[in-house]
């Protein structure tokens, strides 16, 4: 299990970025965490993956304290932030140099052939189109088999046709192995189609404001009156944590299907 206990960070020019967060996510569990600009998303995945030490609070996997990079932990972000020099191939494999060779070419081609890139193994990063170099940062972070795999917002930059289709197949690869995935996003349709739980931050200090229960069955229908109502009550908590009249609070709701409206 990860579990998030207060976390705080305060960068050393004053911002206090990131205040109190906790939360515990079960192992397979796919969590979304949505707020505005300046609400600390980027700044709590970055104390989960150890890049930045929390200021106060704390980190734990299985119940060991995260404090640097983790061989359990993997992280895609916006970019795919492929190594240029590297063929897709050897991009996908680069974390896998302990492994001996014969089983290393094994696991990478197994890769490609699931995120549908077999025939660019020998391609440079440079041929491929941004969708297809985005399936090669998710296929490069889940060979390793990590326990833990973090999202920064990583098809925001991608067209909209691109983006639902590596949604979808995000949830192929994860039914694979079923790790815990961390999204950060700011796209609330992202969040329903593909969260168990939603976190919805209040910014500045960033800070939990609601967490929202998606007991939705896979696969999604996004044209389906349950996905809309969903869709709505993320819209209306993200709305109210905006509103400083609205106090600071921790809800858990599951009450997609009947609400008010």
């Amino acid at each position: 299990m990860l579990v998030l206990d207060r976390v705080s960070k305060i960068y050393p020019n004053g911002v206090n970025a990131l205040e109190r967060f906790s939360a515990e996510i079960r192992l397979g569990e796919i969590v979304a965490i949505i707020g505005g600009s300046g609400c600390g998303k980027s700044t709590l995945l970055r104390a989960i993956a150890g890049l930045d030490r929390a200021t106060s609070g704390s980190v734990t996997l299985d119940g060991v304290a995260i404090t640097a990079p983790h061989a359990k932990i993997g992280i895609i972000f916006q970019e795919p932030r492929l190594l240029p020099w590297l063929s897709v191939a050897d991009n996908i494999g680069f974390g896998l140099s302990d492994l001996p060779r014969a089983l290393r070419r094994d696991k990478v081609a197994g890769a490609l052939a699931r995120v549908g890139l077999a025939d660019k193994a020998t391609a440079w990063p440079r041929e491929l189109s941004g969708g297809q170099a985005q399936r090669v940062a998710i296929a490069r972070a889940l060979v390793p088999q990590p326990e833990v795999l973090l999202l920064d917002e990583p098809f925001s930059a991608l067209d909209a046709f691109t983006r639902r289709d590596l949604q979808d197949h995000l949830l192929d690869l994860w039914a694979d192995t079923r790790p815990t995935l961390v999204l950060v996003t700011h796209d609330v349709d992202e969040a329903v189609v593909l969260a168990d739980r939603v976190f919805v931050m209040r910014p500045r200090p960033g800070r939990l404001f609601e967490e929202i229960t998606i007991n939705l069955a896979r696969p999604r229908d996004r044209t389906s009156e349950l996905f809309g109502n969903f869709k709505r009550r993320v819209l209306t908590a993200l709305d109210r944590s905006l509103d400083r009249n609205v106090p600071d609070r921790v809800a858990k709701s599951n009450a997609g299907e009947a609400m008010w409206w």
